[in-house]
């Protein structure tokens, strides 16, 4: 028994006529019967009545064609998924990232435009985002580490720095900006180890020669934002994430090598996949629609909306 012989007959069996099922399917219709003879005799059964007006299934022939009937249907499922992962119609996306924030808008974009997917979002720090692509553990993500991996396909998605933060009721509150010189001895709440805040920030203090006070070591933006306001230090992040909480002020720290780039990423080998270029290019077109590589504000600025 083969898929060809399992075709032929339920051809017929839906046609109720070997020359009908013939013309229909544009196959010779010795063929088809040929097809059909050699399934009923590879078992030694009798799956149609011949009759001068065409077929009649047997009971045997009933439920076999009950069971071709599903077979066939599930045929055409999977040919519509198929077909319809070529078009990005539907499909799952694993997607990692450092930032909800840079993501979100990413992913509402594809949603928008094709109902049909369905997405699952981890965020962890830079190097695990990084990891978790080569483990195939994620199919796409966005993070703030660069790369040189030639096992990994980069495209900029836009470009952030990083600010110090305070409570609004802090001496600072409303400088706007101070030196690093400031910071020495200062206590500061930060990201932990393999964290691109943390790696960027402690590059700048040890170019300067500053040794910060206490620090604070947390795991998430809003543990940082939470510790801050709880008078722990002197917070570090995003300018992008720093949003607009009254109980905070955003300053700049002067001089430079603060800047950061933030990129879509994903396995070389699995840049053309469908979905995976869907991600890029909705990336892409947000990142030109919303000005993302343009330069940064100043601190305290709201970031622009994003859809």
């Amino acid at each position: 028994m083969n898929h060809t012989q399992l075709r032929a007959f339920h051809l017929v069996a839906m046609s109720g006529s070997f020359s009908l099922a013939a013309r229909t399917d544009g196959l010779a219709q010795p063929t088809l019967s040929a097809q059909v003879k050699a399934l009923e005799g590879a078992f030694g059964v009798s799956l149609f009545d011949r009759k001068r007006r065409g077929v009649q299934l047997t009971p045997l022939g009933h439920s076999l064609h009950q069971i071709t009937t599903a077979l066939f249907q599930c045929e055409e499922q999977a040919r519509d998924l198929l077909a319809g992962a070529r078009r990005v119609t539907r499909g799952h996306l694993r997607v990692s990232a450092d930032s909800a924030y840079h993501v979100m808008p990413v992913l509402a974009a594809m949603r928008d435009r094709h109902r049909g997917l369905t997405f699952q979002m981890r965020i962890d720090n830079s190097a695990t985002v990084l990891s978790q692509v080569l483990a195939f553990e994620a199919d796409v993500a966005v993070t703030a580490l660069p790369t040189s991996d030639p096992r990994v396909t980069t495209q900029p998605l836009r470009l952030d720095r990083l600010v110090l933060f305070v409570p609004a009721a802090h001496p600072w509150a409303e400088r706007g900006a101070v030196s690093s010189a400031e910071i020495d001895g200062c206590d500061l709440v930060i990201r932990e180890r393999g964290s691109i805040t943390r790696e960027v920030f402690e590059a700048r203090l040890a170019a300067d020669g500053v040794r910060p006070g206490a620090l604070f070591e947390v795991q998430t933006r809003e543990a940082v934002r939470e510790a801050v306001g709880a008078g722990f230090g002197v917070g570090v992040v995003f300018e992008s994430e720093f949003g607009a909480d009254p109980r905070f002020r955003a300053l700049s720290l002067e001089g430079h090598g603060l800047e950061v780039g933030e990129y879509v990423v994903c396995l070389a080998e699995r840049r053309k996949l469908s979905l995976v270029s869907a991600f890029f290019d909705a990336a892409s077109a947000l990142a030109a629609q919303e000005g993302w590589l343009a330069a940064s504000r100043p601190a305290g600025s709201a970031p622009a909306p994003s859809r």
